[in-house]
């Protein structure tokens, strides 16, 4: 048998396919499954992108193309970071990969040495700490709290920091909680980050455009001028202009940094899809109306679903600010006993239950670094949401 790696062992499958299988088993075995486990919007890709991506296949562009992207869509992606973040970057400071996850996958390998430790604020997206412990390093998590809004504070990330420290993670607005830095959250991290020189930052802002009640988005660099040139600020196309499949993530940050990612990035995958670029390129510049319409209906639906989800006995949940996922606590449900005899000892009991009685997919927060919670995508019609809401709040009814 061949012997796997230590590196290999070190990391876990993704939690969030690792459910979407189980919910796709139990639907082939003809149960009725309602899925809000996946981070995918339920629209489609804007047909500007589909056109351009049908053109670029006529016109035979098919080949390789620059490992960093085609020089167009780099231009682009600047243009970009100046108009909605008012931050100043030339082509060569960019950095187009296959996926939002291979940018941050590049950065970390190219980064991080054995032992250097990553400050990441919990909850947290899955694929931070074992990224982190790939690339050799130390996941340093820093618990927050509903009642802050999860969101890490100056003091708090002023105790994480350590002579080791050599990274900080921000993701707003956030998977898995929906919620968002403010320009005054921003700037009292910056004022501990000025202390700091050694510590850079890399800011995950997939979900800059689904923002909600009228509020202002802000990333780091933009309200920290003095921690720009050690910044990294990653973005792409998937979620914003429902492009998941297409695999089209990019960043911004110093250059010599952004030119080694490219050199981990020219030895593994090389360039991304040079037909997704195009297609990303024609999102970039093209119509916002379908954006503007799908941050209308998710406003809707978030507004719903967390009155919903605070009706049924043992829920809390608090009103996110983006994205389209709530984050409810289930904590008062612990201890107690199902209809089968069941004593859910956690969330993850909590979701096993829920997927096998009442046919509803979500993901624990434990996955996330947040035991007690549980992650709801709303990124499906009104109609199921509320199936689902209905089908949670029956079996709650249950519980015993």
């Amino acid at each position: 048998m061949i012997k796997l790696s230590d590196r290999v062992n070190l990391v876990k499958p993704s939690a969030t396919l690792t459910i979407t299988a189980k919910a796709a088993e139990l639907r082939a075995a003809g149960k009725n499954i309602i899925s809000l486990s996946v981070g995918e919007p339920d629209f489609d890709t804007p047909k500007a992108a589909c056109d351009a991506a049908k053109a670029a296949i006529d016109a035979g562009f098919t080949r390789y193309t620059a490992v960093p992207g085609i020089p167009e869509l780099r231009k682009a992606i600047a243009a970009k970071f100046k108009k909605d973040n008012d931050l100043d970057y030339e082509a060569d400071d960019i950095l187009v990969s296959t996926g939002g996850k291979q940018c941050i996958y590049n950065m970390l390998q190219a980064m991080i040495n054995p032992g250097d430790e990553v400050i990441i604020p919990a909850p947290f997206w899955v694929s931070y700490p074992d990224m982190v412990l790939l690339a050799g390093g130390v996941p340093v998590i820093v618990d927050t709290t509903a009642e802050n809004g999860f969101k890490l504070s100056g003091p708090q990330l002023e105790a994480a920091i350590t002579p080791k420290t050599k990274l900080l993670f921000l993701n707003s607005p956030s998977n898995p909680t929906g919620m968002a830095y403010s320009h005054d959250d921003l700037a009292a991290l910056g004022a501990v980050l000025k202390k700091h020189e050694n510590v850079a930052v890399a800011t995950d802002d997939m979900y800059e455009k689904i923002l909600f009640d009228g509020k202002t988005f802000a990333t780091i660099a933009q309200v920290c001028p003095d921690v720009k040139d050690r910044t990294i600020t990653l973005n792409g196309v998937s979620k914003a202009y429902c492009m998941t499949g297409w695999r089209i993530g990019f960043c911004a940050g110093p250059r010599h940094l952004i030119k080694a990612m490219a050199k981990i990035q020219g030895q593994s995958t090389s360039n991304p899809s040079s037909i997704a670029q195009k297609a990303a390129l024609a999102a970039l510049t093209g119509p916002t109306d379908a954006l503007e319409e799908m941050v209308r209906v998710y406003e809707g639906r978030r507004t719903w679903l967390v009155a919903a989800l605070n009706k049924i006995p043992g829920v809390t949940c608090i009103m996110p600010d983006g994205a389209f996922y709530v984050f409810p606590s289930v904590q008062a449900w612990l201890g107690k006993k199902t209809p089968a005899g069941v004593v859910l000892k956690d969330d993850l009991d909590v979701c096993a239950w829920l997927l096998e009685d009442a046919g509803v997919a979500l993901v624990p927060g434990t996955e996330f670094g947040a035991p007690g919670f549980m992650r709801i995508s709303y990124a499906v019609a009104q109609a199921t949401l509320e199936d689902a809401v209905g089908r949670i709040a029956k079996a709650a009814e249950s519980l015993s």
